[in-house]
């Protein structure tokens, strides 16, 4: 596969980093923005003499001129100091952090507030066995995973960049603090977080740190899975998800998180294809149109399952069921990972029905119908949005053709049966046991009449009110009653009918 392309970035988010940007002078950040509730944290902290900065990920949104979604503050108070001060907080860790509570609107919302610290020994490549309390900032700026997570920020604006974060944010760089190897070895996870900042920030990731992740790939199989999980759809939701699969094979990540689908690497596939499996199943992430990363992840793994269905046959490749040897991995694949049970079934049901048939003129009302109570009518949009996925993830130009804009209109025409009796809120067993009826053509024939009278006046539409109106039908001449309520109701579904191909372009 091809060496990933530049990450990319939309024009608006990059003007809005770069104002932000502008905005340093003197390592100072103008009109900086940190929430009231984290700012008087901060005012009380040093009032108390004590060194305090927020810290980490909360920086560097603030820098990039993104809004950050959590606060972490770090000290030299130590936990008994924070403690002292904060009545309400509360510390049941060994790792110096202390949880600040405050109200936010209705909800009460946390600060951690962390003494600075120092780490040692990550026996288990994840946690360190030794803590150190540490008086100076830079040590504990010394122990964080990548440049741009090591700032500090006093309540002033000022920043603190021991490692030229600012520099690799202006330069779009992933790089890890001092020497990548240790800090991956420190923590395996951090291996993942590269590709992930990487996919979510739309930066490359440094040569020697890239380099780094690639020695020690084999060591994220000490992860926990969850913990892989957590990364891996938060690569697949971003807005470079292509690209982040990318970073993972081209790191040897991929290998050990997904070797269902590293299978497909270098596989070419019939004459329908111009790309191998892999570089098809990752081509369809790309230009997947949904942005839920469930549907996204169904583009990814539809066809992870032709490597084992792959044959030849008459000197023709073929993949014959690979759908559902694809469901059967994604299942695999899902529960391995920790998904939850309803969204393994959610995938899985989109990968199995992802070789539907349709051609205009051939499929059925009938047949569609079977096809919603096959794959359910709330996964009827998340189907086209994978078709379209697996067409232009082909190498197809267009993305929706007449016949996917036809099937759209099929299912809106079948879903909601325009001008049905199933619109009635009564059917053919309350009248027979109204009435005493037997089955036959006469209920059929009482429930058009209604129908016809429902759409001329809606406010019909009542049990009591129906069943009022039928009973004087019973002894009247059906047929001509039913061929008059026929007229109505076929000419209110032709313009029911066209109103949906309009809206479908059928």
């Amino acid at each position: 596969m091809k060496q990933s392309p530049a990450l990319t970035q939309s024009t608006s988010e990059l003007e809005h980093m770069e104002n932000s940007l502008k905005q340093l002078n003197d390592n100072r950040f103008e009109n900086v923005e940190i929430e009231e509730p984290v700012q008087k944290i901060l005012d009380k902290l040093t009032k108390a003499n004590f060194e305090a900065y927020i810290v980490g990920g909360c920086v560097r949104d603030l820098i990039m001129g993104r809004e950050p979604h959590d606060w972490d503050i770090t000290t030299n108070a130590r936990p008994e100091d924070v403690l002292a001060l904060f009545k309400k907080s509360k510390y049941e860790n060994d790792f110096g952090t202390v949880l600040v509570p405050y109200r936010d609107k209705d909800k009460t919302q946390v600060v951690e507030v962390t003494t600075y610290r120092s780490e040692a020994n990550y026996d288990d490549h994840r946690h360190p066995s030794e803590i150190k309390f540490e008086d100076k900032l830079e040590k504990d700026l010394s122990r964080r995973d990548f440049t741009i997570n090591a700032m500090a920020m006093d309540k002033d604006g000022q920043i603190i960049d021991y490692y030229g974060g600012q520099e690799d944010i202006q330069q779009k760089i992933i790089r890890a603090v001092g020497d990548p190897l240790e800090r991956f070895k420190e923590d395996a996870l951090r291996l993942m977080r590269a590709v992930r900042f990487s996919a979510t920030l739309g930066f490359t990731i440094e040569p020697q740190t890239k380099e780094a992740i690639s020695k020690l790939a084999e060591s994220i199989t000490l992860v926990a899975n969850e913990r892989i999980r957590d990364e891996l759809i938060k690569i697949i939701a971003s807005p470079n998800p292509y690209e982040g699969m990318c970073q993972l094979h081209d790191t040897k990540l991929l290998q050990y998180i997904l070797p269902e689908l590293e299978a497909g690497y270098g596989i070419p596939q019939n004459r329908h294809h111009i790309y191998t499996i892999f570089d098809h199943s990752l081509l369809s992430l790309k230009y997947c149109p949904s942005k839920d990363y469930l549907v996204r992840l169904a583009a990814l793994f539809h066809d992870i399952g032709k490597p084992q269905a792959r044959k030849i046959i008459n000197g023709q490749i073929t993949f014959y069921n690979h759908e559902y040897i694809s469901a059967n991995l994604t299942k695999n694949i899902m529960t391995r990972l920790r998904f939850p049970k309803d969204d393994i079934n959610r995938v899985t049901n989109l990968v199995r029905n992802h070789m539907f048939y349709y051609n205009v003129g051939e499929v059925t009302e009938a047949s569609v119908r079977r096809l919603i109570a096959k794959t359910g009518e709330q996964n009827l949009a998340d189907l086209i949005d994978l078709r379209i996925a697996d067409r232009l993830g082909s190498g197809t130009a267009k993305a929706k053709p007449y016949k996917l804009r036809h099937l759209e209109y099929m299912f809106d025409k079948v879903r909601h049966d325009p001008i049905s009796v199933k619109m009635l809120k009564i059917n053919g067993t309350d009248l027979m046991k109204e009435f005493n009826l037997r089955p036959g053509p006469q209920i059929g024939a009482l429930l058009d009449v209604l129908l016809a009278n429902v759409i001329n006046d809606p406010k019909l539409n009542e049990p009591s009110t129906l069943l009022a109106m039928a009973k004087p039908l019973l002894n009247l001449n059906l047929d001509e009653l039913r061929q008059q309520a026929k007229n109505i109701i076929d000419e209110e579904r032709q313009t029911e009918d066209r109103r949906i191909r309009r809206q479908h372009r059928v």
